[in-house]
């Protein structure tokens, strides 16, 4: 006794099968869009650039830290400073950084929700330097050594 299928059941499992198909490759598809190429924000940070340094493995990216005024604590009565770590893309963007070092500079960046390993180690993509503005000097001290003979 053998059992044979439909020619009609079996063309509509295979519609059906395909259609889930696509469907689930579409949804990857958006799912992969939306999650690492997707702008999720968009901003300006100013601060003090700590540093900019070309480092990877496999993928070689540029990353950076900014230091900002104030303090920002996850814990209650601790303080610690604000940090803003970024990658750069743009090697242009990335060599005039590395010449500014411990200046202020204010950088627009675009926020993602996910990391792409040859985009860089954050998910801060710094994209543009709006403005850099030299360090102010610091503190000089006026008095005479202490050595100093008055007369």
């Amino acid at each position: 006794m053998s059992f044979t299928i439909k020619p009609s059941i079996k063309s509509g499992f295979r519609k059906f099968c395909h259609i889930t198909l696509a469907v689930a490759v579409l949804g990857l598809i958006v799912f992969v869009a939306l999650r690492y190429y997707y702008p999720f924000g968009e901003g300006v940070k100013t601060g003090q650039l700590n540093y900019v340094v070309y480092k990877g493995f496999l993928f070689k990216t540029y990353e950076g830290k900014l230091i900002q005024s104030g303090f920002q604590s996850n814990k209650p009565g601790a303080i610690q400073s604000n940090e803003f770590n970024f990658s750069i893309t743009n090697p242009q963007i990335a060599d005039s950084l590395m010449r500014v070092g411990g200046q202020t500079v204010e950088l627009r960046y675009k926020e993602y929700f996910g990391v792409l390993p040859w985009r860089g180690y954050s998910k801060y993509i710094v994209h543009e330097i709006v403005s850099i503005t030299p360090a102010s000097q610091p503190f000089v001290n006026n008095y005479p050594p202490a050595g100093a003979i008055f007369q």
